[in-house]
């Protein structure tokens, strides 16, 4: 009986690209609360310090500004931890971090109290997102591997949308700031239930968790930076995905800007596409993924690329298009962004695991992170500069890295082929 259940299951979440959950609910689980307790505060950190402290808004954020300059460095000291402690131990560690972090924001006052909590917050989201994918290398290999991305992204997008939908209703509520002090709270509680969720799953594999001695001896004094930095491979595609933290960075940065500013569209508008990119990825990111498993992986990205490319082309023409063509070609732009998105992420975060040496995956994940940071720091300034010159740039300016990217993974690919075979086959190559 339970075996003809079974096959219908299988089946079922085979044809929607799901991956197999029946050991790793508590990651799942975990993942979701946490994009949860993030989305809900993301958007009133400033909002809360504005109305809680006597500081102006230029002095939160010059706080804001150096706490992430002070935290600058942890991707590389979490690297050497996941090698030395195991994936799990860290991430669950970069959670109770952030809640450390949040219930000082409670009693935060004066300046450098709002660094400090401020620091330790963005201290633990960096502990925590180095080792992300690393999470889901424990839990799955091969093409399993990749329907557990799709699947967690698809969980992030759900999780922020609704923690941003339930922060928008509590933030007003109360008297004397209660509300934004509830999602204070809220927050801290997502985190703690997250680290207790991460404390009681147990992965399949062991080994990179329970790291013996002489093991650990041998990471230390094998796996170095250094290593990484040699790695072309590795260092390309730390580069390449800069390109896509830009492209990344395209909602929230650009959209609402560029659709009142630019176009003078009603605001509403930069909500609503906001909301189509939301539902696009939730309804059809796992089922795109396994679609896409048919394809070499490096091709698809490369695809993606071009049409990451084309979306933004299209972007910029608007600026010169009739009004009533524009709410139309938003959309269209919209639509080709979040399919690129879609084919692409999960790929993209499978590579970035399959690529690092299993002894030193933390140091390797440290770099790939690094690009992040790098990307999530030099995006605002630039693509708002280029926005202020003129409407059309930023687009053609990512149209252009977009394009250039899409050679530059194929690259990669016969890099990847060049080396091992068994990694060769990860770019979906004929080995």
């Amino acid at each position: 009986m339970a075996a003809s259940l079974s096959s219908p299951l299988s089946s079922l979440r085979d044809k929607f690209g799901l991956p197999n959950m029946a050991r790793h609910r508590n990651l799942a689980s975990a993942a979701l609360i946490d994009s949860l307790g993030t989305g809900m505060l993301l958007a009133f950190v400033v909002v809360y310090f504005a109305e809680t402290t006597t500081l102006s808004l230029p002095a939160i954020g010059g706080a804001i500004t150096i706490a992430r300059f002070i935290a600058a460095p942890t991707a590389m000291v979490v690297g050497a931890m996941i090698d030395r402690f195991g994936t799990r131990r860290v991430a669950l560690t970069g959670n109770l971090i952030s809640a450390a972090g949040y219930i000082g924001f409670l009693a935060a006052d004066s300046l450098w109290e709002v660094v400090a909590v401020t620091m330790l917050t963005q201290v633990g989201a960096v502990t925590y997102w180095t080792c992300s994918t690393g999470l889901v290398a424990l839990a799955a290999e091969g093409t399993e591997r990749t329907r557990w991305f799709a699947m967690l992204h698809t969980l992030r997008n759900v999780g922020l949308g609704a923690g941003g939908a339930l922060g928008a209703l509590l933030v007003g509520s109360g008297e004397d700031n209660l509300g934004l002090r509830l999602l204070v709270v809220a927050n801290v509680i997502s985190y703690l239930v997250a680290a207790f969720l991460l404390a009681r799953w147990r992965p399949a594999e062991q080994k990179p968790e329970t790291p013996a001695s002489a093991a650990a001896e041998r990471t230390e004094t094998t796996s170095k930076y250094s290593t990484v930095l040699r790695d072309r491979r590795y260092m390309l595609l730390a580069t390449i995905n800069i390109v896509f933290v830009f492209a990344a960075l395209v909602l929230s940065l650009l959209i609402g800007l560029y659709v009142i500013e630019a176009l003078h569209e009603d605001p509403w508008i930069a909500g609503a596409l906001l909301l189509l990119n939301s539902a696009q990825v939730a309804l059809t990111q796992t089922v795109v993924s396994r679609w896409m498993e048919r394809f070499r992986a490096t091709r698809v990205i490369a695809v993606s690329c071009l049409v990451n490319a084309a979306a933004f082309g299209l972007f910029a023409l608007l600026g010169m298009a009739p009004s009533w063509l524009v709410l139309a070609g938003l959309i269209a732009a919209t639509v080709l962004y979040s399919i690129a998105e879609t084919t692409a992420t999960p790929l993209y975060e499978n590579l970035s695991v399959a690529l690092a040496p299993v002894e030193s995956r933390g140091r390797y994940l440290a770099v790939y992170q690094l690009s992040w940071t790098f990307g999530q720091t030099a995006a605002p300034a630039l693509l708002t500069f280029l926005l202020a010159r003129e409407s059309w740039l930023p687009w053609i300016f990512l149209a252009v890295l977009s394009v250039v990217a899409a050679p530059a993974v194929l690259v990669l690919e016969r890099l990847i082929n060049s080396r091992r075979p068994d990694q060769a086959a990860v770019a979906g190559a004929p080995v």
